[in-house]
Protein backbone atom coordinates (compact mmCIF):
# COMPACT_ATOMS: atom_id res chain seq x y z
CA UNK A 1 0.00 0.00 0.00
CA UNK A 2 1.30 3.48 -0.98
CA UNK A 3 1.45 6.17 1.52
CA UNK A 4 0.43 9.90 -0.20
CA UNK A 5 1.23 12.60 1.53
CA UNK A 6 -0.33 15.99 0.60
CA UNK A 7 2.01 19.44 1.32
CA UNK A 8 -0.43 22.11 0.58
CA UNK A 9 0.62 25.81 1.80
CA UNK A 10 -0.24 29.26 -0.02
CA UNK A 11 2.05 30.75 -1.95
CA UNK A 12 5.57 31.19 -0.85
CA UNK A 13 4.82 29.69 2.71
CA UNK A 14 8.01 26.96 2.28
CA UNK A 15 6.40 23.99 1.16
CA UNK A 16 9.38 23.25 -0.84
CA UNK A 17 11.84 23.73 1.78
CA UNK A 18 9.73 21.29 3.95
CA UNK A 19 9.17 18.68 1.41
CA UNK A 20 13.49 18.48 0.69
CA UNK A 21 14.22 18.59 4.27
CA UNK A 22 11.71 15.69 4.96
CA UNK A 23 13.38 13.84 1.65
CA UNK A 24 16.76 14.35 3.68
CA UNK A 25 16.39 13.88 7.08
CA UNK A 26 13.22 11.29 7.10
CA UNK A 27 12.83 9.35 3.84
CA UNK A 28 15.65 9.07 2.92
CA UNK A 29 15.41 5.32 3.24
CA UNK A 30 12.01 5.27 1.36
CA UNK A 31 11.18 5.07 -2.62
CA UNK A 32 9.20 8.43 -2.58
CA UNK A 33 7.86 10.21 -6.16
CA UNK A 34 6.91 13.51 -5.65
CA UNK A 35 3.91 15.20 -7.42
CA UNK A 36 3.68 18.91 -8.18
CA UNK A 37 1.05 20.69 -9.19
CA UNK A 38 2.34 23.93 -11.04
CA UNK A 39 0.33 27.64 -11.22
CA UNK A 40 1.76 29.27 -14.06
CA UNK A 41 3.04 29.10 -17.02
CA UNK A 42 6.46 28.44 -16.41
CA UNK A 43 7.28 25.63 -14.08
CA UNK A 44 10.34 26.28 -11.89
CA UNK A 45 9.75 24.25 -8.66
CA UNK A 46 11.41 21.29 -11.02
CA UNK A 47 14.74 23.19 -11.61
CA UNK A 48 14.96 23.78 -7.58
CA UNK A 49 14.63 20.00 -6.27
CA UNK A 50 16.35 18.65 -9.45
CA UNK A 51 19.30 19.35 -7.68
CA UNK A 52 17.83 17.47 -4.66
CA UNK A 53 17.71 14.13 -7.22
CA UNK A 54 14.22 13.86 -6.97
CA UNK A 55 11.91 12.50 -9.87
CA UNK A 56 9.04 15.60 -10.70
CA UNK A 57 6.20 15.12 -13.02
CA UNK A 58 5.22 18.57 -13.51
CA UNK A 59 1.48 19.26 -14.41
CA UNK A 60 1.16 22.80 -16.02
CA UNK A 61 -2.32 24.22 -16.54
CA UNK A 62 -4.11 26.85 -15.94
CA UNK A 63 -6.85 25.33 -14.26
CA UNK A 64 -5.31 24.09 -11.48
CA UNK A 65 -7.60 21.61 -9.46
CA UNK A 66 -9.63 20.29 -12.63
CA UNK A 67 -6.42 19.91 -14.03
CA UNK A 68 -5.27 17.81 -10.88
CA UNK A 69 -8.22 15.82 -11.19
CA UNK A 70 -7.73 15.39 -14.72
CA UNK A 71 -4.39 14.43 -15.37
CA UNK A 72 -4.31 13.44 -11.58
CA UNK A 73 -5.58 9.77 -11.76
CA UNK A 74 -3.44 8.79 -14.83
CA UNK A 75 -0.63 10.48 -12.92
CA UNK A 76 -0.89 8.58 -10.22
CA UNK A 77 -1.49 5.47 -11.82
CA UNK A 78 1.65 5.95 -14.21
CA UNK A 79 3.60 6.68 -11.43
CA UNK A 80 2.43 3.86 -9.00
CA UNK A 81 3.30 1.18 -12.11
CA UNK A 82 6.89 2.53 -13.07
CA UNK A 83 7.95 3.56 -9.45
CA UNK A 84 5.99 1.47 -7.10
CA UNK A 85 6.45 4.31 -4.60
CA UNK A 86 6.25 3.49 -0.38
CA UNK A 87 5.01 7.18 -0.82
CA UNK A 88 3.88 9.56 -2.80
CA UNK A 89 4.46 13.34 -1.76
CA UNK A 90 2.19 15.93 -3.53
CA UNK A 91 2.67 19.30 -3.42
CA UNK A 92 0.01 21.19 -4.79
CA UNK A 93 -0.32 24.47 -6.22
CA UNK A 94 -0.05 27.69 -3.57
CA UNK A 95 -3.32 28.60 -4.46
CA UNK A 96 -5.18 25.43 -4.71
CA UNK A 97 -8.05 24.17 -2.40
CA UNK A 98 -6.92 21.24 -0.05
CA UNK A 99 -10.02 19.85 0.25
CA UNK A 100 -9.95 19.69 -3.84
CA UNK A 101 -6.48 17.46 -3.51
CA UNK A 102 -7.69 15.09 -0.87
CA UNK A 103 -11.36 14.35 -2.91
CA UNK A 104 -8.64 14.19 -5.81
CA UNK A 105 -6.68 11.43 -4.09
CA UNK A 106 -9.41 9.60 -2.93
CA UNK A 107 -11.49 9.41 -6.31
CA UNK A 108 -8.20 7.29 -7.17
CA UNK A 109 -7.58 5.11 -3.68
CA UNK A 110 -10.79 3.59 -4.50
CA UNK A 111 -9.69 1.64 -7.84
CA UNK A 112 -5.64 1.57 -6.56
CA UNK A 113 -3.66 0.36 -3.72
CA UNK A 114 -2.96 3.92 -2.39
CA UNK A 115 -3.99 6.13 1.04
CA UNK A 116 -4.43 9.10 2.32
CA UNK A 117 -1.38 9.13 4.91
CA UNK A 118 -1.66 13.30 6.01
CA UNK A 119 -2.52 15.95 4.39
CA UNK A 120 -0.43 18.91 5.97
CA UNK A 121 -0.61 22.68 5.37
CA UNK A 122 2.62 24.72 5.88
CA UNK A 123 1.78 28.40 6.41
CA UNK A 124 3.64 31.52 7.19
CA UNK A 125 2.79 32.49 10.38
CA UNK A 126 4.04 36.27 9.61
CA UNK A 127 1.19 36.96 6.80
CA UNK A 128 -1.62 34.23 8.50
CA UNK A 129 -3.47 37.69 9.66
CA UNK A 130 -2.71 39.39 6.03
CA UNK A 131 -3.86 36.17 3.75
CA UNK A 132 -7.18 35.18 5.94
CA UNK A 133 -8.46 38.83 5.22
CA UNK A 134 -7.35 39.16 1.41
CA UNK A 135 -7.24 35.75 0.30
CA UNK A 136 -9.54 33.85 3.14
CA UNK A 137 -11.52 31.69 1.08
CA UNK A 138 -8.73 29.73 -0.37
CA UNK A 139 -6.26 29.94 2.87
CA UNK A 140 -8.71 29.23 5.06
CA UNK A 141 -9.49 25.84 3.04
CA UNK A 142 -6.13 24.89 3.53
CA UNK A 143 -5.97 25.33 7.68
CA UNK A 144 -8.93 23.33 7.92
CA UNK A 145 -8.57 19.97 6.49
CA UNK A 146 -4.60 19.69 7.30
CA UNK A 147 -4.20 17.04 10.10
CA UNK A 148 -0.84 18.81 11.09
CA UNK A 149 -0.16 23.03 10.41
CA UNK A 150 3.33 23.28 10.08
CA UNK A 151 4.34 27.19 10.97
CA UNK A 152 7.27 28.63 8.68
CA UNK A 153 9.03 31.78 9.90
CA UNK A 154 8.41 31.55 13.31
CA UNK A 155 12.24 32.10 14.08
CA UNK A 156 12.24 35.39 13.33
CA UNK A 157 8.97 36.60 15.24
CA UNK A 158 8.04 37.22 18.52
CA UNK A 159 5.99 35.16 21.07
CA UNK A 160 2.84 37.32 21.22
CA UNK A 161 2.73 37.34 17.01
CA UNK A 162 3.50 33.42 17.43
CA UNK A 163 0.38 33.32 19.56
CA UNK A 164 -1.58 35.65 17.24
CA UNK A 165 -0.91 33.56 14.58
CA UNK A 166 -2.39 30.18 16.49
CA UNK A 167 -5.28 31.53 17.69
CA UNK A 168 -6.46 32.88 13.96
CA UNK A 169 -5.66 29.24 13.39
CA UNK A 170 -7.11 27.69 16.02
CA UNK A 171 -10.72 29.91 14.68
CA UNK A 172 -9.86 27.46 11.17
CA UNK A 173 -9.08 24.22 13.02
CA UNK A 174 -9.68 22.97 16.63
CA UNK A 175 -7.70 19.38 16.41
CA UNK A 176 -4.89 19.62 14.35
CA UNK A 177 -1.02 19.35 15.62
CA UNK A 178 0.37 22.80 14.96
CA UNK A 179 4.28 22.71 14.90
CA UNK A 180 5.59 26.32 16.09
CA UNK A 181 9.05 25.65 16.70
CA UNK A 182 11.40 26.74 13.85
CA UNK A 183 12.48 24.53 11.72
CA UNK A 184 16.07 24.23 11.88
CA UNK A 185 15.77 23.44 15.66
CA UNK A 186 13.89 19.84 14.62
CA UNK A 187 14.74 17.29 12.83
CA UNK A 188 12.82 15.30 9.38
CA UNK A 189 11.93 12.88 11.59
CA UNK A 190 10.66 14.36 14.60
CA UNK A 191 7.92 16.44 11.96
CA UNK A 192 7.24 13.25 10.44
CA UNK A 193 6.70 11.27 13.55
CA UNK A 194 4.14 14.30 14.27
CA UNK A 195 2.40 14.39 11.48
CA UNK A 196 1.82 10.51 11.03
CA UNK A 197 0.80 10.64 14.76
CA UNK A 198 -2.75 12.95 13.49
CA UNK A 199 -4.04 9.83 11.39
CA UNK A 200 -6.96 9.71 13.31
CA UNK A 201 -8.09 13.25 13.09
CA UNK A 202 -6.70 13.38 9.44
CA UNK A 203 -9.27 10.44 8.73
CA UNK A 204 -12.35 12.21 10.44
CA UNK A 205 -11.39 15.84 7.66
CA UNK A 206 -11.21 13.16 5.26
CA UNK A 207 -14.81 11.73 5.94
CA UNK A 208 -16.17 15.34 6.47
CA UNK A 209 -14.99 16.43 2.87
CA UNK A 210 -16.32 13.43 1.18
CA UNK A 211 -20.10 13.36 3.19
CA UNK A 212 -19.85 17.74 2.37
CA UNK A 213 -19.30 16.56 -1.14
CA UNK A 214 -22.20 14.37 -1.35
CA UNK A 215 -24.17 15.94 -0.18
CA UNK A 216 -23.08 18.69 -2.36
CA UNK A 217 -23.84 16.23 -5.75
CA UNK A 218 -27.08 15.36 -3.95
CA UNK A 219 -27.89 19.25 -4.17
CA UNK A 220 -26.88 19.72 -7.60
CA UNK A 221 -28.97 16.66 -8.77
CA UNK A 222 -32.14 18.13 -6.70
CA UNK A 223 -31.41 21.64 -8.53
CA UNK A 224 -31.38 19.69 -11.73
CA UNK A 225 -34.96 18.75 -11.08
CA UNK A 226 -36.33 22.29 -10.27
CA UNK A 227 -39.06 24.20 -12.41
CA UNK A 228 -38.29 25.71 -15.78
CA UNK A 229 -38.88 29.36 -14.22
CA UNK A 230 -35.77 28.88 -11.80
CA UNK A 231 -33.76 27.36 -14.74
CA UNK A 232 -34.53 30.06 -16.42
CA UNK A 233 -33.10 32.54 -13.60
CA UNK A 234 -30.13 30.86 -13.08
CA UNK A 235 -29.30 30.76 -16.54
CA UNK A 236 -29.18 34.19 -16.37
CA UNK A 237 -27.17 34.03 -13.48
CA UNK A 238 -24.76 31.95 -15.12
CA UNK A 239 -23.76 34.25 -17.62
CA UNK A 240 -22.66 37.13 -15.33
CA UNK A 241 -20.35 33.73 -13.73
CA UNK A 242 -18.73 32.55 -16.74
CA UNK A 243 -15.93 30.68 -16.54
CA UNK A 244 -13.22 30.60 -19.43
CA UNK A 245 -11.73 26.67 -19.26
CA UNK A 246 -12.51 23.44 -19.85
CA UNK A 247 -14.20 21.07 -17.01
CA UNK A 248 -13.15 17.51 -17.18
CA UNK A 249 -16.60 14.80 -16.15
CA UNK A 250 -14.56 14.92 -12.85
CA UNK A 251 -13.42 18.30 -12.00
CA UNK A 252 -14.27 19.10 -8.51
CA UNK A 253 -13.22 23.16 -9.06
CA UNK A 254 -16.73 23.87 -7.21
CA UNK A 255 -17.37 26.63 -10.78
CA UNK A 256 -20.48 24.48 -11.22
CA UNK A 257 -22.19 25.05 -7.73
CA UNK A 258 -21.02 28.74 -7.47
CA UNK A 259 -24.40 29.94 -8.91
CA UNK A 260 -26.39 28.06 -6.13
CA UNK A 261 -24.73 28.56 -3.23
CA UNK A 262 -25.00 31.77 -2.34
CA UNK A 263 -24.00 31.27 1.42
CA UNK A 264 -20.38 30.29 0.48
CA UNK A 265 -17.98 31.83 -2.24
CA UNK A 266 -17.04 29.67 -4.23
CA UNK A 267 -14.66 31.07 -6.74
CA UNK A 268 -12.15 29.35 -8.97
CA UNK A 269 -8.63 30.19 -8.46
CA UNK A 270 -8.61 31.73 -12.23
CA UNK A 271 -10.82 34.68 -10.80
CA UNK A 272 -8.20 35.35 -8.37
CA UNK A 273 -5.16 34.56 -8.99
CA UNK A 274 -3.32 34.99 -12.02
CA UNK A 275 0.64 34.37 -13.06
CA UNK A 276 3.22 35.73 -15.46
CA UNK A 277 6.22 34.16 -16.54
CA UNK A 278 8.67 34.47 -19.03
CA UNK A 279 12.00 32.90 -20.25
CA UNK A 280 15.04 35.18 -20.67
CA UNK A 281 19.02 35.17 -21.69
CA UNK A 282 19.47 38.34 -19.39
CA UNK A 283 22.23 37.98 -17.36
CA UNK A 284 21.40 39.94 -14.03
CA UNK A 285 23.84 40.79 -11.15
CA UNK A 286 22.74 40.09 -7.72
CA UNK A 287 22.40 43.41 -6.96
CA UNK A 288 20.06 44.58 -10.23
CA UNK A 289 18.05 41.12 -8.85
CA UNK A 290 17.91 42.55 -5.46
CA UNK A 291 16.45 45.76 -6.34
CA UNK A 292 14.48 44.22 -9.16
CA UNK A 293 12.51 42.24 -6.25
CA UNK A 294 12.41 45.22 -3.95
CA UNK A 295 10.48 47.11 -6.50
CA UNK A 296 7.25 44.22 -6.54
CA UNK A 297 6.08 45.55 -3.15
CA UNK A 298 4.82 48.36 -4.95
CA UNK A 299 1.21 47.11 -5.78
CA UNK A 300 -0.16 50.36 -7.12
CA UNK A 301 2.04 49.85 -10.00
CA UNK A 302 2.31 46.04 -10.61
CA UNK A 303 -0.77 44.10 -8.73
CA UNK A 304 0.09 42.52 -5.44
CA UNK A 305 2.53 39.80 -6.05
CA UNK A 306 2.06 36.77 -3.48
CA UNK A 307 5.51 34.89 -4.76
CA UNK A 308 7.83 35.43 -7.45
CA UNK A 309 10.84 33.12 -8.11
CA UNK A 310 13.09 31.81 -11.29
CA UNK A 311 16.01 31.19 -12.11
CA UNK A 312 18.64 33.43 -14.29
CA UNK A 313 21.86 33.96 -15.61
CA UNK A 314 23.97 35.61 -13.90
CA UNK A 315 27.57 37.44 -14.75
CA UNK A 316 29.38 34.36 -13.33
CA UNK A 317 29.62 30.89 -14.30
CA UNK A 318 26.50 30.09 -11.80
CA UNK A 319 22.63 31.29 -12.37
CA UNK A 320 21.26 32.99 -9.75
CA UNK A 321 18.23 31.15 -8.09
CA UNK A 322 15.57 34.12 -6.59
CA UNK A 323 12.06 33.85 -4.23
CA UNK A 324 10.46 36.50 -3.48
CA UNK A 325 7.43 37.01 -1.02
CA UNK A 326 6.18 40.15 0.37
CA UNK A 327 8.41 41.46 2.97
CA UNK A 328 11.54 39.05 1.73
CA UNK A 329 12.98 37.84 -0.55
CA UNK A 330 16.38 35.29 -1.22
CA UNK A 331 19.37 35.04 -3.97
CA UNK A 332 21.79 31.75 -3.94
CA UNK A 333 23.59 30.49 -6.77
CA UNK A 334 22.70 27.40 -8.11
CA UNK A 335 23.31 25.44 -11.29
CA UNK A 336 23.22 26.68 -15.20
CA UNK A 337 20.11 26.13 -16.57
CA UNK A 338 19.03 26.10 -20.49
CA UNK A 339 17.43 29.41 -20.51
CA UNK A 340 16.67 31.83 -17.70
CA UNK A 341 12.72 31.64 -16.18
CA UNK A 342 10.81 34.29 -14.35
CA UNK A 343 7.47 33.54 -12.90
CA UNK A 344 5.41 35.97 -10.33
CA UNK A 345 1.97 34.81 -9.01
CA UNK A 346 -0.46 37.41 -7.28
CA UNK A 347 -3.87 39.28 -7.63
CA UNK A 348 -4.48 41.55 -10.39
CA UNK A 349 -1.49 41.78 -11.71
CA UNK A 350 -0.25 44.58 -14.22
CA UNK A 351 1.19 42.26 -16.88
CA UNK A 352 2.63 44.99 -18.93
CA UNK A 353 4.55 46.63 -15.98
CA UNK A 354 6.04 43.36 -14.53
CA UNK A 355 7.13 42.84 -18.67
CA UNK A 356 9.35 46.25 -18.20
CA UNK A 357 10.71 45.23 -15.26
CA UNK A 358 12.31 41.97 -15.81
CA UNK A 359 12.59 43.50 -19.80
Amino acid sequence: MTKIDIVSGFLGAGKTTLIKKLLKEALSGEQVVLIENEFGQIGIDGGFLKEAGIEIKEMNSGCICCSLVGDFGTSLKEVLEQYHPDRILIEPSGVGKLSDVMKAVEDVAAHTEVKLNSAVAVVDASKCKTYLKNFGEFFANQIEHAGTIILSRTGQMSEDKIEQSLSLIREHNEGAAVITTPWEQLDGTKILETIEGCEDFQQKLLQEVLAARDHEEHEHHHHDHDHEEHEHHHDHEHEEHEHHHDHGPDCTCGCHDHDHDHDHHHHHADDVFTSWGKETPHKYSKQELDDLLAKLADQDTYGYVLRAKGIVDSEGESFLYFDYVPGESEIREGAAEYTGKICVIGSELKEDKLAELFA
